[in-house]
């Protein structure tokens, strides 16, 4: 007797299982807690057993469910081939590409980089997000993403990824406009850490500024902000000092609420770099995307 799973209930679990938690699987798909759970628990029902154990703080692959997801896998990307055959047909994707950028890099570089793939690209749509490096990465390895940007190396694990370096956006330092006296440019070993102002964990520009200054994690000071337009606001009223990507600069230095300091050499900086799944057919059109991105830098 056939056992009629969906590719939902396939994809829902996959999600599970990479995440290893059902609300983090959820937030990846984009639907609701109870909507997964109601999709697992039926696929578990059609199964006659458990895919996942139920733990305190997540869940984990039972044996079977080991197995039954190793052989799922196998059958999404067989379905992805097909989803791909079918939208090449016409040379571009027939639906939007899904398109993942990190939040230090979307407010500063789409209002320039948006009309002009629209404009050079009039036969492809996007479909853009924002969210931390990590969770885009999942967006890729889960289907769930296109196409990336991002400002460090791809983690390890995971598919094999396809990357196209875009330009190197320089760091700068930040304090309030009152603050005067320092030598320009700034050596990183003369500022005072003891008032750095950095985001909240999650952050790769976070891991970066901690490394330009070389800090320990517990060294710094953090706020639960996931902006760079909130610590600037910090160090506006003389709360602190901070780092800020050169990318960053018309947006945030508008109306004097603060002096901006360029770094002596060697100075500190990051690459961004579009990133996809090595498989994706659409390769090409990710590499002209990646010039269109160059021409359109602050």
């Amino acid at each position: 007797m056939a056992v009629n799973f969906t590719l939902k209930q396939l994809r829902y679990a996959a999600a599970v299982a990479q995440t290893g938690h059902f609300g983090r699987a959820a937030a990846l798909l984009h639907v609701t807690q109870p909507a997964l759970s109601q999709q697992i628990q039926a696929l578990e029902a059609l199964c006659g057993g458990t895919l996942f154990d139920r733990l305190a703080r997540g869940v984990r692959l039972t044996p079977f469910g080991a197995e039954f997801l190793d052989l799922a896998q196998g059958v999404l990307n067989a379905a992805d081939r097909l989803s791909i055959l079918v939208e090449t047909q016409a040379g571009r994707p027939a639906r939007p590409l899904r398109f993942g950028i990190i939040p230090t890099v979307a407010p500063y570089l789409l209002p320039t980089m948006f009309p002009a793939l629209t404009d050079q690209l009039p036969g492809v749509r996007f479909a853009i997000s924002e969210n931390r490096t990590d969770p885009l990465l999942d967006g890729l390895a889960s289907g769930a993403l296109d196409l990336a940007l991002i400002a460090s190396d791809p983690r390890p694990g995971g598919p094999r990824l396809a990357t196209e370096p875009l330009f190197h956006d320089d760091f700068v330092l930040a304090t309030a406009a009152d603050d005067a006296g320092r030598p320009e440019p700034v050596p990183l070993g003369t500022m005072d850490t003891s008032r750095m102002l950095l985001l909240d964990e999650g952050h790769c520009f976070r891991d970066q500024a901690l490394a330009a200054c070389g800090l320990s994690a517990d060294s710094a000071r953090t706020f639960a902000a996931t902006s760079l337009s909130t610590i600037v606001e910090f160090v506006a009223n003389g709360q602190g000092i901070t780092l800020l990507p050169e990318i960053a600069l018309r947006k945030e230095t508008a109306g004097d609420r603060i002096q901006i300091h360029r770094l002596a050499s060697p100075g500190a900086g990051r690459l961004l770099q579009l990133v996809w799944r090595e498989a994706s057919p659409y390769g090409e059109l990710f590499r002209q995307i990646a010039g269109i991105v160059r021409g359109a830098q602050p």
